[in-house]
């Protein structure tokens, strides 16, 4: 079994040395961390122990065992499940899945509509490091070649604008950096009360006379007043389907982030069914904050059930958080399996009742894409914006989206 570092997965189990079993899943566990995982030396431990009394009579009870151990947050099922499909297995399936990735990296993005899974990017820069990085001897880029650094962009544009799905595991950890620092602007909501101003907005006639009369001056400097606005009331409602897979690990920081720095934030995951996960986002440090989430949602990485979803939010949800000029977030791709003329009739009353509603959409990161699904068709016509949500740029640049959306927010709350 080669190490992580060699070129390959290595041969399944039963093609291995006898005796070496506790060394190929030390690599294995190696893979894993490499990949992202947060395992440590007694995990491997825990895992030799698990193996010795469960046994390699089969491989599903095996596999069971090993995830058991290992995965601890239904984020990272994903993760393992490929690892040990190239790992303990076949070689050359391994060696067709890293010629899928390059060509992917190579061509820009596939299509939604491909059916070719890809390895993830973070589980093949563990299973094969420098099989990302172009060749030294590339005849497009001599070595002797010299760039300008004024032509060139920087390491932290580039990863704002890298594809969350792309990314590597030292890319990842770069990323989560960012998004615990970020600080989303929304527009203000217009209220009826007034503020002071020491200059310039509307003349505040009753604080002028009353200084006048304290201070018995016939002349006295003008009061000022202003319009006073309040931050609005967040709501996200986040898809966890398994056509999400690839952008819930991040999605779930970004929401971290926004729930930590802004007061009135109300967080909701969906697949199959609704689930709160607003207290369990309380708390700074976010591993301790994403172990609460993944031990209260259930639905990860299944179906998809949008109109059942939003219907169980605007009867048990909407009435007590969508007053006073709340905006929704709502971060799904829109493919859902339910009945399209359902999921319209709940977009519409979800509209109606909160001042504006905008749509994080990862499949706009394709330049030719089209709404073609009904799903995607029944949903667009009731929401204020329409926009990617697949790096970091795209999350930056939500606060200006929000400014420009069109919504209610420049309206008196009542």
């Amino acid at each position: 079994m080669p190490a992580a570092g060699d070129q390959g997965p290595g041969p399944a189990p039963a093609a291995t040395a006898p005796g070496t079993l506790a060394e190929n899943v030390v690599r294995f566990v190696r893979v894993l961390r490499h990949a992202g995982l947060p395992l440590g030396p007694d995990k491997v431990i825990d895992a030799l122990r698990a193996v010795e009394v469960v046994g390699l009579d089969r491989r599903d009870d095996f596999r069971a065992t090993l995830n058991t151990v290992l995965v601890n947050r239904h984020e990272h099922q994903f993760i393992f499940e490929q690892a040990f499909q190239l790992f303990w297995r076949d070689p050359a399936r391994g060696a067709q899945q890293l010629q899928a990735l390059l060509a992917q990296l190579g061509g820009g993005l596939r299509k939604p509509d491909s059916t070719q899974v890809p390895v993830s990017p973070r589980l093949a820069h563990a299973l094969w490091p420098g099989a990302l990085r172009p060749p030294q001897d590339s005849p497009d880029l001599p070595p002797e070649m010299e760039l300008d650094a004024s032509l060139t962009l920087s390491a932290q544009e580039l990863l704002q604008t890298r594809d969350f799905a792309a990314m590597t595991p030292a890319e990842l950890a770069q990323a989560k950096k960012l998004l615990a620092g970020m600080r989303l602007q929304f527009p203000g909501i217009v209220t009826r009360r007034y503020r002071a101003r020491s200059h310039g907005g509307r003349i505040d006639l009753r604080n002028t006379l009353r200084q006048m009369m304290k201070s018995g001056a016939g002349l006295l400097d003008l009061r000022y007043r202003a319009i006073r606005k309040r931050p609005p009331a967040i709501v996200i409602l986040c898809d966890i389907s398994g056509s999400m897979e690839s952008y819930t690990r991040m999605l779930l920081h970004f929401i971290h982030a926004v729930s930590n720095d802004r007061s009135r934030v109300q967080s909701f995951l969906f697949g199959t069914r609704l689930s709160n996960i607003t207290r369990a986002l309380r708390g700074r440090d976010v591993d301790v904050a994403l172990d609460k989430v993944a031990g209260a949602v259930q639905d990860w990485a299944g179906g998809t059930r949008i109109a059942a979803c939003l219907h169980d939010f605007n009867q048990r949800w909407g009435r007590r958080l969508l007053g006073q000029g709340a905006v929704v977030l709502l971060i799904t791709d829109g493919l859902d399996s339910d009945n399209a003329v359902q999921l319209g009739l709940e977009m519409a009353r979800l509209r109606r009742s909160c001042n504006s509603l905008v749509w994080l959409n990862p499949l706009l990161r394709y330049p030719g894409f089209e709404a073609r699904p009904a799903g995607i068709r029944a949903m667009l016509p009731h929401v204020d914006r329409f926009v990617p949500v697949h790096n970091l740029q795209s999350l930056m640049q939500l606060g200006a989206v929000m400014d420009q959306s069109g919504s209610r927010s420049d309206l008196r709350s009542r």
